[in-house]
Formats: C-alpha cells, structure tokens, sequence
C-alpha cells in the first residue's frame, strides 16, 4: 500500500496548531523534526495548522513563530498555513465521494457506541428523514503495517479499531487526518518526525494515501513529555511556555530528553551544529520518565 518518493531529498517539518504558547512537548517535536532534516543534509518545512478556528488562541501563530526563531530554527520555505488551503481540502473529499470511496453520514457523537469503534450506519446510504452531517471514508479489513524509526513495527486493522472516520466534520471543516495528508504530499515531506500522541492516527493516514493515490513517508513517534502525574505536558494543562527559558537552556533540555548528551556550557550558536553532527536517532528513548522533565 505504500509508495515510495520519487525524490532522494529529505524533507521534514514541523507542524504546530495555533492553540497556545511552544511549550517543551511541542519544542521536542521540533526539535527532532529539526535535527532529522539537517542530519541528513534535507530541508526542514513549518506548517501552521490552522484550519480549527474554535479552538485557535489569537497571536499563537506569530508567538509559535517567533518563539523558534528565537531558539535558531528557521523553515527553509515560506511557512505554509493551512487555512490557505481549503480548496485543496474540497477538492480530495469531492474526489473521494465521486470515488464513492467516502458518503454523507448523518450520524452525531451521541449515535456512537461506547467502544467509539463505527458500525457504518450511513454505509449504504441515509435513513429516511435524515439530514447528512459529516463525511466518513469507508475502510476494509485489510491490516495496514509500517514500522515507526522509533516504536518500532505497527499493525493495525482500522475496520476493527475505528471504523469509518470522519474526513470533513459536521461544521463543514476538513478533519485533521484529511489535512495532514494532503499537505505532507503537496510539501514532499519525506519523513514525518512528531510526538506519539499521534502515533494512532498514522494508519488511517497511510490507508487515506492508498485512495488518494498519495506517496507515504516514513515515520518517527518521539516520547511524549509527561508532567509527574501522567499527564501529557502541553497546552490544555497550562504547561509552562518555552518563551519562560534562555534559548539553550530550552534546547539542552530538549536534546538530553530525546536522548543526546550536550556538552554543558555551550552558546547556541555552537550547540547547534554540535547537535547537527552529533544527532543519533537511535538513541531516542521509547518513553521518558517524567523526572527528566525541567
């Protein structure tokens, strides 16, 4: 199912949503995404994800931005935004339901069973009297395998662990699994280096290539950053924003969470070509106990 690049340039990015400050799980993420592009002498790309206005912070963008500026990490092309997007988006479910590769689904959140998993309601067509919601891409039974640089072989049979999902929401926005691959194939991006909170969503985004017609990249779930109680360090929490630590404090950090071992005392402009050479992919850690957090 998957296809191979046609390009031997290596293509990364790192790909925030504008909900909050940078804080230190997405500076990991960067990070990573950052050193695996320039250890491999490729280009690093920055995506803003913001095609969910409801839950957008104003001045996140240019916050997030300026925040990696400051700390030495620049996209080598303009930054894409994916609210300039939307046509794109249209255009593929258009595809897709043309395709009959996708359908209208009626159903709301509440229709679901609890194990969240679609039974396919709408699969055949709408029951009388209701009105269509959302967009759902039909899935088969076929196991989708890949093996992640860091987590190592995956399996997943999306029939039986999700269903049909969602690719357009009932609010008319496109779903975050649509979007993310549209714009990995319209960047060639190569390798797609991102936190394991969204290490479930790869399957279904390797299965949407497969109708698409898309090439698949490969793929690297770094650990994810926990506070002491188990919680994932991020937004939502109130975490700490990385604009609250000197820049090479906030990378040194970063670099001994993913594994590396900075030397102590270096400027920025001398940690990061150290860091570029000295990267070891191998040496990133499945998980990471929550007391190497600052």
């Amino acid at each position: 199912m998957n296809q191979a690049f046609p390009s031997t340039v290596y293509v990364g990015r790192f790909a925030p949503s504008p909900t909050g400050e940078l804080h230190f799980g997405s500076l990991v993420a960067a990070v990573g995404s950052y050193l695996q592009a320039r250890h491999a002498a490729g280009r690093w790309l920055v995506r803003v994800e913001d095609i969910d206005p409801p839950r957008e912070v104003p001045g996140s963008s240019a916050s997030i931005l300026c925040d990696l500026e400051r700390l030495g990490m620049e996209s080598d092309s303009p930054v894409l935004y994916q609210s300039h997007r939307t046509g794109a988006y249209a255009d593929a479910i258009d595809n897709l339901l043309r395709q009959r590769k996708a359908y209208w689904c009626a159903c709301s959140r509440k229709d679901l069973p609890a194990s969240g998993i679609y039974p396919g309601t709408c699969r055949n067509g709408l029951a009388r009297g209701k009105a269509p919601r959302a967009v759902r891409l039909r899935v088969d039974s076929s196991k989708i395998k890949f093996t992640d640089l860091v987590q190592g072989a995956m399996e997943e049979n999306l029939e039986k662990s999700v269903g049909d999902f969602i690719i357009q929401r009932a609010d008319g926005l496109p779903a975050y699994q649509l979007a993310v691959v549209i714009d990995d194939a319209f960047q060639g991006i190569t390798e797609v280096v991102r936190g394991c909170d969204l290490l479930d969503s790869t399957a279904r985004q390797i299965y949407l290539q497969a109708c698409l017609g898309l090439p698949t990249p490969s793929y690297a779930h770094l650990p994810l950053a926990m506070h002491s109680d188990g919680k994932k360090l991020g937004k939502r929490l109130g975490s700490d924003p990385v604009a609250s630590l000197p820049a090479v404090t906030a990378i040194s950090l970063a670099l001994r969470f993913l594994g590396q071992s900075p030397p102590p005392a270096m400027r920025l402009e001398d940690l990061w070509p150290w860091a570029i050479e000295h990267w070891r992919a191998d040496s990133i850690p499945v998980r990471v106990n929550s007391n190497a957090l600052p």
